[in-house]
């Protein structure tokens, strides 16, 4: 797509308040492929501004008529899915297949769920003698990571829209063409002037503005638990809600009597899914010391058919490729054992790293313990059922988790001792209506579903 030179704003694309640009980059050939404006305080401030005179018009819009626009943007989504894979392809070097069926097409699916949801949803309740209603909560400010562009803004402006409230969304700088096209879909399919904003630039200028702006309601951030951390903060002092979904360290635990081979072979996949860089990627694969070996052959030998340039695309940038490589480095520093991969680069152009498996790792190591967002695995071994729990308890992180079992009820039982915040059970299928959000250090709030859709309301209560 061509790159728009301007900012989305108030039912318009508008020029920058400043002159500034960021290069986009393909991180496959580390080409500069468009650039987009470096938007500032100025321009949050017209977007804020924007959405907030949109805001009573569209929270007094019936539910049925914001589903009606929620359908839309769903169909535009669909009909332009080609359109954004391949956008996503180019600026973030997700293989196309991963791009297509992923990228493009699971927000279409949440788009469409929201949209039910909005037609559906009880938005007023009688309890005794009071009526309880459920209003939007405001303007939302909506701060988007790179590594799922399309899927984290839907995630956040589907159930904004489907509960009334108008909405600025700050993309990720290294993926704004996604952001862009969005911003197209809203307009084509009829959402009213200002009920959605766009502005693009960096986090620490437009991101900053756009959370610390006095008429922003709420704060939905996804990235780093360090910036959910300030953003929070920063909410606090100004007694402004927040939604943030932050890092994780997910456990893939694989109890003894499990399909070995298929909890291995569908976690190596889970991991090397997005190049790694999925904040709930089962990144620890836990395994009884009894079959712990025969878990690392089938784990090195399953990451070997993922090639990089094939089926595992390069790292957002060369920042993030820097940062992967040099956990792997302290990896093998601590004393873990590479058993496929490794540091070194794989491809002599892109920015690419060697998909990882680390053995003999403990609890108390570096890539046990921080989030490293790349194609690295690391293999632990417990001894029985309250070591494993302990182990997979053992991080500041909740965000997900895995676990088998020789049965449903052995795993579910295992799984509702973990703290973390969805774990999915012998291979469980994603549900778009099931909540996403952690415990501990990996966020506050949920997205996706009815309980994504009561983050963006608030509750007042009638006595009659």
């Amino acid at each position: 797509m061509k790159a728009h030179d301007g900012m989305y704003i108030g039912g318009a694309w508008r020029p920058a308040a400043g002159t500034d640009t960021i290069a986009v980059v393909n991180p496959a050939d580390e080409q500069v492929i468009a650039h987009v404006p470096a938007g500032t305080a100025v321009d949050v401030d017209d977007a804020v501004r924007a959405a907030r005179a949109a805001f009573p018009g569209w929270a007094a819009t019936p539910p049925a008529e914001r589903a009606a626009r929620l359908c839309a943007l769903r169909d535009v989504l669909a009909a332009r899915k080609d359109e954004i894979a391949a956008t996503v392809t180019a600026e973030l070097g997700s293989p196309l297949p991963m791009s297509q069926a992923v990228h493009a097409g699971v927000p279409v699916l949440v788009a469409g769920s929201y949209a039910e949801l909005a037609a559906t949803y009880a938005f007023e309740e009688r309890h005794g003698n009071s009526t309880v209603l459920l209003e939007p909560v405001g303007v939302v400010g909506a701060i988007t990571p790179w590594n799922y562009p399309l899927h984290q803004i839907v995630a956040k402006v589907a159930p904004a829209l489907a509960a009334g409230c108008t909405v600025v969304l700050k993309p990720a700088e290294d993926t704004p063409l996604t952001a862009q096209l969005f911003a197209e879909a809203t307009e084509e399919a009829g959402l009213p002037a200002g009920v959605f904003n766009l502005v693009t630039g960096l986090g620490p200028v437009a991101g900053q503005a756009l959370a610390g702006h006095e008429d922003v309601d709420l704060v939905s951030f996804t990235g780093s638990t360090a910036v959910g951390k300030q953003i929070g903060a920063a909410a606090g002092g100004a007694v402004k809600r927040v939604a943030l979904e932050l890092g994780g360290k997910s456990a893939n635990v694989i109890l003894p009597g499990a399909d070995l081979a298929k909890a291995v072979n569908v976690g190596v996949a889970n991991v090397m899914s997005n190049s790694g860089q999925t904040c709930s990627a089962w990144t620890r694969m836990l395994v009884d010391a009894d079959r712990y070996e025969e878990a690392v052959a089938l784990a090195a030998a399953a990451v070997a058919k993922y090639v990089p340039g094939e089926r595992v695309g390069p790292l957002v940038n060369a920042k993030q490729r820097a940062r992967v490589r040099g956990y792997i480095e302290k990896g093998i520093e601590e004393g873990a054992r590479v058993v496929a991969g490794g540091p070194d680069a794989p491809l002599p152009t892109g920015y690419y790293v060697s998909p990882t498996v680390f053995a003999d790792v403990t609890p108390e190591m570096i890539i046990a313990q921080e989030e490293i967002f790349g194609p690295v695995i690391s293999i632990l071994k417990y001894e029985d059922e309250d070591d494993a729990l302990r182990i997979a308890n053992g991080t500041v992180y909740g965000l997900a988790g895995a676990v088998w079992a020789a049965d449903d009820t052995e795993a579910v039982a295992f799984a509702r001792r973990m703290d973390t915040g969805q774990v999915d059970i012998n291979g469980g299928r994603f549900n778009p209506l099931a909540p996403f959000g952690g415990y501990k250090q990996s966020g506050v709030g949920r997205e996706l579903g009815s309980h994504g859709l009561a983050e963006y309301l608030q509750t007042k209560s009638l006595q009659f």
